[in-house]
């Protein structure tokens, strides 16, 4: 199985394992789409860009009030949340979920996905 499959694997996971979990992808830190389960009306293009955008933002933002570095960027919207957490080797797991999230358990399944993409990297 090559590493791409894997990691869609460990996405879809994450996604069928959760059920607040609406969508995840894998994004490197240039704004390139790496794996995802996103829905087919979702552009992947778009994602992978506007995450690296938050994840520049945020750097910026932590850096400039002297928050050490970013471990994770949080996104709350009207209809639920974007979550996104470093995941090594400059990729970021993002996760859609919905407004009903518990979100310690989505971080807590977001860290364990982590932890199965830093063995697959």
């Amino acid at each position: 199985m090559s590493r791409v499959d894997q990691l869609n694997r460990i996405l879809r996971a994450l996604q069928s394992g959760s059920p607040d979990v609406e969508a995840t992808a894998l994004i490197s830190e240039d704004g390139l789409m790496i794996a995802s389960a996103l829905p087919q009306h979702i552009d992947e293009t778009r994602v992978a860009g506007m995450t690296a955008t938050l994840l520049s933002l945020g750097t910026r933002a932590a850096t400039e009030l002297e928050r050490g570095d970013v471990e994770d960027v949080l996104v709350r919207g009207k209809n639920g949340f974007a979550v996104m957490l470093a995941a090594g080797s400059g990729t970021l797991l993002l996760c859609l979920a919905s407004k009903e999230a518990k979100l310690g358990l989505l971080f807590l399944d977001m860290r364990r996905a982590v932890a199965d993409i830093k063995r697959v990297l």
